[in-house]
């Protein structure tokens, strides 16, 4: 039997077909179908509450009167953000929101990375705990019984007037949340007390990933404690760091709003009135919806561009980044 010819064999040059993105999408999602359904409430959850309420960023683009239909107002752009632009009490609202936001910033990471190394110090277990229970327990307290605490602690009867008028520092007692001057003040502190040993925990978490030999290798080298910290604690912290750097540089405008409420009165509101209270203030108290959700759409906006600008910063810089 004689071969057959070469030129007489066909040979299929279609190549094999490639798997492309899209079919390796749902490849994936049929290998995890139950992690995917496990995630369909909350992405019900995420599109019904947070994405279906934008439609309402319409209104501050309208002179919206609230006995007309929402597709029935008078359209007027960009008025009542211009308005607001120029309106000098929003200016004042800026400045406060920017100050305590950067108050609760500087003094959140100085004090929970201080407290967080200082804790990892320490030899005695038992110990260890309790402080760190004691620390982080005030966040579990509501703003409202917080507020009630501040608010008797420095009355002119408070122990804080007390203290002081003994010492002789003061003569008289001080009624402090009725001087604008030290709100500010009054605010870190509170907020620190509240919120320090919370954000401690996810700082001693990091240090658990630091490997050991590190500092094993450091100590043989005749490196104190101190030098441990400042060369291999703090460097093995840096990626959370600027993780938390970022996500709280996008709510820069999210200086908060119980604690500015309930400890805010007529004699601190220079001081104490901030974003926040001033949608509250112009949307619920005034009346004018389309004011307070334009002060909403813009803090939304600024967060947003300031979201993306630190993580693209820390991108160029080779440090850690959300995406």
């Amino acid at each position: 039997m004689k071969n057959q010819p070469v030129s007489n064999i066909s040979i299929d040059s279609t190549p094999a077909p490639r798997v492309t993105g899209i079919r390796l999408f749902f490849k994936r999602l049929i290998q995890q179908k139950v992690l995917v359904m496990m995630s369909v409430p909350f992405l019900l959850w995420l599109f019904i509450f947070k994405y279906v309420p934008l439609w309402g960023w319409t209104i501050a683009f309208q002179d919206f009167k609230p006995a007309r239909p929402l597709f029935d107002q008078e359209w007027i752009g960009l008025e009542t953000f211009r308005f607001m632009f120029t309106d000098a009490n929003f200016h004042l609202i800026m400045r406060n929101t920017l100050v305590m936001s950067i108050i609760n910033l500087v003094l959140g990471f100085v004090t929970a990375i201080t407290l967080a190394l200082l804790l990892n110090e320490l030899r005695n277990v038992m110990f260890k705990r309790v402080v760190q229970t004691i620390s982080y327990l005030p966040h579990f307290i509501s703003w409202v019984v917080t507020a009630s605490i501040v608010t008797t602690v420095l009355s002119t009867e408070g122990v804080i007037n007390e203290i002081l008028v003994g010492l002789g520092i003061i003569s008289d007692p001080v009624l402090w949340l009725a001087r604008g001057e030290y709100f500010w003040g009054i605010l870190g502190t509170t907020e620190v007390w509240k919120n320090v040993g919370w954000n401690t925990i996810i700082y001693l978490a990091a240090i658990t990933t630091i490997d050991p030999g590190q500092y094993e290798a450091a100590e043989i080298d005749g490196a104190n404690r101190f030098q441990r910290m400042l060369h291999i604690t703090l460097p093995g912290l840096k990626p959370v760091i600027v993780i938390l750097l970022i996500l709280n540089i996008g709510n820069i405008l999210e200086s908060g709003f119980e604690p500015q409420y309930l400890l805010g009165n007529g004699m601190n509101a220079e001081y104490s009135e901030n974003l926040d209270i001033f949608v509250l203030k112009y949307g619920i108290g005034i009346g004018d919806f389309s004011l307070s959700t334009a002060a909403s759409v813009f803090k939304t906006v600024v967060s947003f561009i300031f979201l993306f600008s630190a993580n693209y910063i820390a991108k160029r810089l080779g440090e850690s980044r959300l995406f």
